[in-house]
């Protein structure tokens, strides 16, 4: 498993924290972003260093191709010379070096590879930290939201079998019942109030009859005939 994978691997293992323990996000994201920034200087160093050797061995195949072409001369100037068993020995020594150039080539191929992937993975992680870095604080003002709801959550259920909300319900009832008894106060007031000027009224009623009562009989009084005297009592 290539270095970037296991760096992944950790990323999303601290997003498991993240989310079973949210009332440490801000610090398990600080401490991701911090892991994902020590890791992105270890690739930058690993990278460093397979340029290094990258170069080191371009460096070195080209020397020694730049030797076997050297000794290729020198077989030649032998030759030139007629000492065939001095060409012979410059060719063997072209040959090695010829054979030391082919595999330092095929090596400076695969150190190309791994400079190549690793550079890649290089720039993978830089985007990946920067799009961490965007929406930690988003991440954070989520958990946050979420967290505090939890505990709002959390306060109201628990205040459903306190003794505090029990008291209020009794406070309650309380107050509804002051309130029924003033209610019933005030309408027994205003039906004894209604009482009272019901009597007056039924009192000047009685009176207004008596009067009229009164008056109709003295006008009946005063309407009889007065009788006239006895006119043969007169006469006696």
């Amino acid at each position: 498993m290539g270095l970037i994978d296991r760096i992944l691997r950790a990323i999303r293992a601290n997003f498991n924290n993240l989310v079973s323990n949210a009332e440490d996000t801000e610090k398990i994201l600080e401490q991701t972003v911090m892991e994902m920034q020590e890791n992105l200087v270890q690739l930058r160093q690993a990278v460093a260093v397979a340029i290094a050797n990258q170069k080191r061995t371009e460096r070195q195949g080209n020397q020694a191709q730049s030797t076997a072409e050297e000794w290729y001369r020198r077989a030649q100037l032998a030759m030139q010379q007629d000492n065939e068993r001095l060409a012979r020995e410059a060719l063997t020594k072209r040959k090695g070096y010829q054979e030391t150039a082919t595999a330092f080539s095929q090596q400076l191929e695969e150190q190309n590879q791994v400079v190549t992937k690793l550079k890649k993975d290089m720039r993978a992680l830089e985007l990946k930290i920067s799009e961490m870095k965007t929406k930690k604080d988003m991440y954070i003002a989520r958990a946050r939201s979420a967290e505090t709801s939890a505990k709002l959550e959390e306060m109201l259920n628990g205040v459903s079998g306190t003794s505090s909300l029990s008291a209020f319900e009794r406070m309650e009832d309380k107050v509804l019942q002051l309130e029924s008894q003033t209610e019933a106060i005030s309408v027994s007031g205003t039906d004894n109030l209604k009482q009272k000027f019901a009597s007056l009224e039924a009192g000047s009623d009685i009176d207004a009859e008596l009067a009229n009562m009164k008056a109709q009989l003295k006008g009946v009084e005063n309407s009889e005939p007065k009788q006239l005297p006895n006119s043969d009592n007169n006469y006696r």
